[in-house]
C-alpha cells in the first residue's frame, strides 16, 4: 500500500463534517463542535441535508455542494448511506475519509458486505479510509 495522500488525512488544510447536526448529543453535532473546540486552523465545512448552517456556520447539502476541494470527509450517516457517500467523496476529490457510522462487519454478514462495497469504491477513486465504525484519531 502506497503512502498516498496520508499527508491530506492527517494533516488535513480542509476537512467536511457529512452528517453535522444542531441537535445536541448526536454524534453529527459532537464532531463538528470538537473541531471547532480544538481551534482547528483549516477549514470547516458541515455537509447536512436540510440545515442551511450547523452550529453557526454555512452547511452544504453534499459533498459536491462545497465550493473547495476537501482534505478529509468525516462521514457521520446511517451506514446504509456510507457507500454512495463514499462515492460523492471520491467524485468531488476527497483525499481521505473518516468513518464514524457503524453497522458494518461487526454486525455480521450484511454488514460485512455493506463495508467490502465501501472499500470498493473508495479504492476505485483511491479514497484512503480509516474506519468504518471508528472514533477517529489523534494527531500529536
Amino acid at each position: 500500500m502506497s503512502t498516498r495522500n496520508l499527508d491530506k488525512v492527517f494533516d488535513p488544510k480542509s476537512i467536511a463534517v457529512i452528517g453535522a447536526s444542531n441537535k445536541k448529543g448526536s454524534v453529527g453535532y459532537i464532531l463538528l463542535r470538537n473541531l471547532i473546540g480544538a481551534e482547528y486552523e483549516g477549514v470547516v465545512f458541515p455537509v447536512n441535508v436540510s440545515a442551511p448552517a450547523v452550529q453557526g456556520i454555512q452547511a452544504y447539502a453534499s459533498i459536491s455542494q462545497v465550493p473547495r476541494k476537501v482534505d478529509l470527509a468525516i462521514i457521520a450517516v446511517p451506514a446504509k448511506a456510507v457507500p454512495q457517500t463514499v462515492r460523492e467523496c471520491g467524485e468531488a476529490g476527497v483525499a481521505g475519509a473518516v468513518i464514524v457510522s457503524s453497522g458494518f462487519r461487526e454486525v455480521g454478514p450484511e454488514g460485512r458486505k455493506l463495508e467490502d462495497e465501501v472499500k470498493s469504491i473508495a479504492e476505485s477513486y483511491g479514497v484512503r479510509i480509516i474506519g468504518p465504525n471508528c472514533l477517529g484519531f489523534i494527531r500529536p
